[in-house]
C-alpha cells in the first residue's frame, strides 16, 4: 500500500501542472475579471501544494519556485503588472510546468538505466 501512495502523489503532481498551465493559457484569451480572480486562487492553491510536495522529497529549488509562484498569484493583495506583463508571466509559467512534466520522465528514465 505504502508504494501506491508516491505513485498517487506524482499523478496528482501532473494533474495539477496540467490544469494549472491550462488555466494560465486561457488567461490570453478575454474573460470576466471575476475568471481571472478564480485563477488567483486556484494557482495559490495549486503552487502551494507543489511546493509541500517538493518539500516532502526535499527538493529545495521547486520548493522556492512554487511558494514564489504561490506568492505572486495569491488573490489578497493583488500585484498590479499590466496585462501585457500579466500575459508574459502567464506563458511563462504555463512552459515552466510543462516542461517540469518532462523533466520528471526524463528523470526516471536515467535512474531506470
Amino acid at each position: 500500500m505504502e508504494r501506491q501512495r508516491p505513485h498517487r502523489s506524482l499523478e496528482l503532481e501532473k494533474v495539477i501542472k496540467t490544469g494549472l498551465a491550462a488555466v494560465l493559457l486561457l488567461c490570453l484569451l478575454k474573460m470576466p475579471y471575476g475568471y481571472y480572480q478564480l485563477v488567483r486562487f486556484v494557482n495559490m492553491l495549486g503552487f502551494g501544494y507543489l511546493a509541500y510536495t517538493a518539500a516532502q522529497r526535499k527538493d529545495g529549488n521547486f520548493v522556492f519556485v512554487f511558494l514564489s509562484l504561490a506568492i505572486l498569484f495569491q488573490p489578497f493583495f493583488k500585484i498590479a503588472l499590466g496585462r501585457t506583463v500579466w500575459n508574459i508571466v502567464d506563458v511563462a509559467v504555463a512552459l515552466f510546468l510543462i516542461l517540469s512534466l518532462f523533466r520528471k520522465n526524463i528523470g526516471k528514465e536515467e535512474k531506470k538505466s
